[in-house]
């Protein structure tokens, strides 16, 4: 599928953001004074900004409200409603914290809604079972993953951060060798598709249709095994090996900051691998 910008941001920002929320939700953050300010500030900053970047790819951004009237049927639209509560429940957390007053009931509410929200997020693209590399369990487990070792790193606490990013890089590595295991099994072909099978091999004799669609803009994209793999050593090295490099030096805000930078860039390009290797059936018919 089509990589797309927003996409990237939205499924990159937001996840480390309320990722880094749940963090402080838990108390396993400064949630006071300065510090306690910035980092929240921080937290909320990337998850909206990871939100508003999800509009961009709507056909009409300012109907975007409408996405949470199909909570019965729609992961979009369950994670709209808990990004919601989350961010409300987050909210009062931090102003509690902030004026000294006792609030972990509350923080760990808010913590439980990010990483639902996180979880809802994962599940738009698990469910698609015209995608058999993200209909697993695996990406939701990849997507929080990811998350909580976010905030583990946003946060500053070195030694669980590098065990994180290090355990976040063998699950990501495994997910990356099934997923391409389901694709390579997946029984959908042209054969199967048209009911053409007892014949034999079928091929298109001309294309679909002769001009771009939204099918072929969103749907059709093709990336070489070659770049596959050179793409996914880089973001193996990005995301998880740089950033434990940095934290196992002394401690300072500066190799935390970028830490952080570094598994946020290295995150960024694990998702676009993530929407450039799904292959949706339908591609089958423009090859």
């Amino acid at each position: 599928m089509h990589p797309a910008a927003s996409l990237i941001a939205f499924t990159t920002l937001s996840g480390a953001g309320f990722g880094l929320l749940a963090f402080m939700g838990l108390g396993l953050g400064v949630s006071r004074g300065w510090a306690g300010a910035g980092l929240f500030a921080l937290g909320f900053g990337l998850a909206l900004t990871g939100l508003a970047a999800s509009t961009a790819h709507l056909g009409r951004p300012e109907r975007a409200i409408k996405a949470f009237r199909e909570w019965r049927s729609s992961w979009l639209s369950r994670e709209a409603w808990l990004a919601l509560a989350a961010l409300g429940t987050l909210t009062l957390f931090a102003a509690l914290r902030l004026a000294n007053l006792p609030a972990l009931p509350v923080g760990i509410l808010g913590a439980a809604l990010a990483l639902f929200t996180v979880a809802a997020t994962a599940m738009i693209y698990a469910q698609l079972r015209t995608v058999p590399r993200w209909h697993h369990w695996s990406t939701p487990a990849i997507f929080l993953a990811h998350a909580v070792t976010a905030g583990t790193v946003l946060t500053g606490f070195r030694w669980p951060a590098i065990v994180l990013l290090m355990a976040t890089a063998l699950a990501q590595f495994v997910a990356w060798k099934t997923g391409d295991a389901r694709a390579a099994a997946s029984p959908t072909t042209r054969e199967s598709a048209t009911g053409l099978g007892p014949i034999g091999h079928v091929r298109p004799f001309e294309p679909p249709h002769t001009g771009n669609s939204y099918l072929t803009k969103e749907m059709v994209f093709v990336i070489g095994r070659k770049h596959a793999v050179k793409l996914r050593a880089l973001a193996l090295a990005l995301a998880y090996l740089a950033p434990v490099g940095v934290l196992l030096i002394p401690p300072h805000i500066v190799a935390v900051a970028f830490a952080a930078a570094l598994h946020l860039a290295g995150t960024a390009l694990t998702r676009w691998l993530f929407f450039a290797e799904a292959e949706h059936v339908l591609a089958r018919y423009y090859r």
